[in-house]
Order: C-alpha cells, then structure tokens, then sequence
C-alpha cells in the first residue's frame, strides 16, 4: 500500500515516539531514524549529530517524511530546506500517543494529504487536511490528472487553485482525456465546461495553449510517434526532429505516450537512447501488422526495402489503435548529424497511464467500520477507484477521498462490475472492489479471479492482492456466543448460480456429519421454500430441538437477534440480510447464549 511513497523515513526523538511509530514502519517500510541515545532501541537506525543536518541528508532524496515531533519544531527544522512544492518531499506530523496525523508540507504533489489519511487508517487515528480543495470535496487542480498519467504543462497554477478555493467559477476545456474525473465531482463544484477555446483556464489537452495569464495545462498522453530511420541515425537528430513537428502542430511534448517503429528497428541504438532518456514505451510492428493499416503517403520504395509502404504513419496509426492522424510524416536530415528520420504523430482516444493497474479485493466486513481492518480501510482510501454493490458502497463512504472515481450498481450486476474493475486496472487504475464480509467468501474476489482467468491472465498485470474482512458467519457468532468452536461449514441455499440438487446434497452431508452449519443467502422474497427444505433434511439426523440463531443485518444500526430451536426455524424472521447458525449435537443454549463445546470439560447437562 505504501510502495509509491519509498522512500519513507520516520522520525522519533523519544522513547514515546518511537513506540508510536514503529508498528508504522512495520507496515509501511519505513526506515525509523532515532538519535545516538535511543540506539539501543530494537528496529531503530541511529543518526549522528543533529537532527538538523539529518534531514538536510534525506531531504532530497527521500519522497517522504513522518515525524513523531512537536509541530513546531518540525516547521523549525523543515524551513531551510523547503524549495518548491513541486519538489519537496510529503512532510507528516504525527504526536505522540498516535491520535492526530497531520498533513505539514507537500499535501497535493508530494501526495502528503494522502499519506497522512493512510497512516490514520493503519492506527486509527484522525487525519489533519488543512487544504482547501479537502474542505470543498475537490480534487486538487495541481493532481487532478495524475491517475490518468496527465503530465502538467504551463501556467499560473497557484491563482487557479485560489480561484477554486474562493469558490469562483473556473471554466475547463478538455478536448482528450478520460473525463471520468468530471463524473465523480461533488454537486458543489464551480467548474464550468465549455468547448470555447478561447480563454479557458483549465486547458486539457495534447496541444499547446499560448500563454495565458490564470491559465493552467494538462496533457493527456495520447499522442503516439511513429518513426521510421536509417541505420545509425543520432538520437539527437530523432529528438531534434521530433521537437520540430511538435512545435509546427502545437503539440505538447508532455503528451507523448511512446514511440512505434517495425521491429527490424527494435534494437536501433538511437531509437532505443530516446525512449529510455524520456521513459517512454517502444512498440514494434511486423510488416504484416504495418502494411494492413491504411496511410495517406505510402510509398512504394519503402515497401520494396521492409516489406511495408509505410513505417512511420502505419505505426503510429497501429499504436494509436487508428484514432487520428494529427501529422503526417516528415523526413528529417541534417548534414551535421548521421542518419536520416522519419516522423509521424496519431492521436489515441484513450490516454496512456504509464502505471501498472491494481486489482485491491477488498472484505468490507459485516457492516460496521470498527469491524473493518486497518488494511482494508488504507486500501479503499488508496485506491483511484472504488467499486461495489450500492448498499456496500454507502457503507464505507466515510472513507473516501476527494478526486476519488466511486462506481457503485444494483446487486444484480456482479459480472459487470468485476469485467469493469478489471478493464480499469488494465489501463492502469488502482481499483478497491469491495465485498461485505470476507471478498473471499461468497464475495466479489472469487469472481474477479475467474474474470481474470478468463480473459487470459498472466498474474502479473493487473496486480492483485486481496484483503480479507471479517466473514457474516464470524459475526453473527460472535452476536450469539460461541457457535463455531468446533468443525463448521457454511452453505448458500442460493441457486442462482449453483442448482439445488447440488445444494441439497451437501446440506444432507452436513447434517449427517455434525457440522455446525451456518446458512447463506437463506430466504429471499421469491425463494421461500429453500430454507424450509434445509429444515426438514437437518431434522433427519438431528434433535428438534438443536439450537439455532439467526441474526440479521450484523453490526449494523438495524441489527435483529432471534434464537430458537431446529423445529422453531420456520417461524422464526429471516431473510437476505440474515445469517442463519445450526449447532451441532453438542451445542446448547446457556443463559441466551449460544454455546457449541470444544471438549475441553466432561459434558454435563446443558442448561436451556
């Protein structure tokens, strides 16, 4: 969760401190560095000198710093090294006992804001955003494309962010780009979004807007460069002639995605140079792949040379899945520089992120936020997207952030938003896909992973990890006594997905064999007679009178509670929100709680 802020550093100057901060470091990777005299302390890094000339050695290179220190003192020792906040490192304050985490420095491009709501997660504590865009429910104008890979162009960044602050109406011209953005905003905004070009102040865009005062550009990557050259051909001509089309087509350089050429030129050292040096994606194309898209200028000698009529617009329309020729190819020379190039530029329709998309499968829990892990908390507040069944949704809307693309749907619709999640992520999006309870049980997780397998996945991109919540079986126990201390099994009387002859068998196997069994999905408006069948097949092997519980809604405000007998449980109120528990032979009711033995004691006679 916390890899895009390495490196991160801690810091503790009293033994209080250090306690606070060291279950941090665990989760984080955070190095903990303590003075000489707390050197003795377990997993700490001692400095030398003053904490002063410290900071001055890991302020440059470090992408963050969590202090455990008096904020003013932090302000103190900070204050020299601050250059621009586009450089200097995320700054968190934290005190002591660990209740406040304060966003100090840094809280938007050095992403502060969002570690200091991560930390809170992890400890409980309360986050501290001072910015204004946080008190608006904004994204913050100077991250707003970073999801997306936007790179930032000119303009009077700080007087638009006080415009948004003043509440002032800002208009936006976006003319590329994901406008998923423009979804998620809150009902408040003052954006207004105008296809005059004229005087917009949010300009988002692969073009270059002439500049202007309170003014400020983002550049989608949408533009793919196809390039074609002679053996030996300089990097210093390529970047010198792409730099010349981009100027004769106002075309931001910071919109580049990549570079496409033929494969015979994959190993082409200049070509090679330029897309390390600017860290941009190479794609090569067989002549197959390049002589079937269609060009304005093809030409007959470069298909009697490659195989091709066409190397540079073909990859680049290739690359850009044939969007839009923006500039058709020019061939570029310079006497003073070996080598000849040829250059062509497409505009994609959907930007290049630049970013390895994340899958987080999320257990939400039973319903109650002091139920969910700490884990599972920073993963939803981390993630660019959120997506989940509506009720769930609403459940952990606490802890969103502002900027966040939140996608909630009906509960019938678990294919559809495990393909969308997926598709997301394999453009390059972080995606929170929550489940109540454990995602893993009954949840979205599962479903997610057939997805993946279905549409070929490598396990490795998307990135997935899963974390788990506390299951609906877990929690209705823990509402009734201790059910499940002995062998259990959960089963879903559902057949939507699962006929029931299939779930009668198993419900006939667990009740022969003892199980304690805990009932999903038990009794809908339309199948009623389910749960009536699981009844009868349970009486078979066991007493009437076997204890039972059924809890509803757990942990949430609407919480109901009924216990009853294996004979009452047809009387008894039960529905889709409702966990249903069965003990075994063994269990029994003691002082309205429900009790299943692990054999630690003789029986005895239960009480009822």
């Amino acid at each position: 969760m916390f890899q895009t802020f390495q490196p991160l550093a801690a810091i503790a100057t009293t033994p209080n401190a250090v306690h606070t901060l060291h279950p941090l470091c665990q989760q984080t990777g955070a190095t903990l560095w303590v003075p000489a005299s707390l050197s003795h302390l377990p997993h700490t890094q001692a400095y030398s000198g003053s904490l002063k000339d410290h900071l001055q050695t890991l302020w440059n290179d470090h992408q963050g710093l969590i202090c455990c220190l008096a904020t003013g003192a932090v302000v103190r020792l900070i204050a020299p090294l601050l250059t621009d906040k586009s450089q200097d490192p995320a700054v968190v304050v934290l005190d002591e006992p660990g209740q406040f985490v304060l966003s100090l420095c840094s809280g938007h491009l050095g992403r502060a804001d969002q570690l200091t709501q991560l930390l809170a997660q992890q400890i409980g504590a309360t986050p501290i955003l001072t910015g204004a865009s946080n008190a608006a429910n904004l994204p913050s104008i100077d991250t707003l494309g970073i999801p997306f890979g936007w790179q930032r162009g000119a303009g009077d960044w700080n007087a638009i962010a006080g415009a948004i602050a003043r509440g002032e109406t800002v208009t936006v011209h976006q003319a590329a780009g994901s406008e998923l953005w423009q979804a998620h905003l809150p009902p408040s905004h003052t954006y207004q979004f105008v296809s005059d070009t004229e005087a917009p102040q949010i300009w988002i865009s692969p073009k270059v807007l002439s500049p202007k005062q309170s003014s400020v550009q983002w550049h989608p990557r949408v533009l793919w460069v196809g390039m074609g050259c002679e053996r030996g051909t300089s990097r210093q001509l390529m970047e010198q002639a792409l730099r010349q089309v981009c100027e004769q087509h106002q075309l931001a350089w910071e919109a580049i995605a990549g570079v496409a050429t033929l494969d015979l030129k994959a190993d082409e050292v200049g070509l090679v140079d330029l897309c390390q040096q600017a860290n941009w994606p190479l794609k090569c194309y067989s002549p197959e792949d390049l002589k079937a898209v269609a060009v304005p200028t093809p030409s007959d000698v470069v298909k009697a040379e490659v195989g091709t009529p066409s190397v540079a617009e073909a990859a680049a329309l290739k690359a850009a899945q044939q969007f839009t020729l923006l500039a058709t190819k020019q061939i570029f020379k310079d006497p003073a520089q070996p080598g000849a190039v040829t250059i062509a530029i497409a505009q994609a329709e959907q930007e290049y992120t630049g970013r390895r998309g994340q899958l987080l499968l999320v257990g939400t829990g039973p319903g109650d936020l002091d139920q969910m892990t700490p884990a599972s908390k920073t993963a939803i507040t981390q993630a660019d997207v959120v997506i989940g069944y509506t009720l769930y949704v609403d459940l952990v809307r606490s802890q969103f952030r502002p900027g966040q693309i939140i996608e909630p749907s009906p509960i019938t619709q678990e294919r559809q938003r495990a393909q969308r999640a997926i598709d997301l992520a394999q453009w390059g999006l972080t995606v929170a896909v929550i489940s109540s309870g454990d995602a893993g049980i009954y949840g979205m997780a599962g479903l997610v992973m057939e997805a993946l397998q279905q549409n070929g996945w490598d396990g490795q991109t998307p990135v997935v990890q899963i974390f788990p919540g506390i299951s609906a079986l877990q929690a209705a126990a823990s509402q009734v006594g201790t059910p499940l201390m002995h062998d259990f099994c959960a089963i879903s009387l559902s057949d939507l997905l699962t006929p029931w002859s299939v779930i009668e068998k198993r419900l006939e196997a667990a009740a022969a064999a003892d199980f304690v069994m805990a009932l999903y999905n038990p009794r809908s408006q339309k199948r009623i007679e389910h749960l009536l069948k699981a009844q009868q097949i349970c009486l078979q092997h066991r007493d009437p009178q076997t204890p039972v519980a059924v809890v509803r809604s757990v942990y949430r405000p609407d919480q109901t509670t009924h216990l009853g007998t294996l004979s009452e449980l047809d009387t008894l109120p039960v529905d889709m929100l409702s966990t249903v528990i069965i003990g075994n032979a063994t269990t029994r009711f003691h002082q309205d709680w429900m009790i299943t033995p692990r054999g630690y004691f003789p029986p005895s006679n239960p009480s009822t």
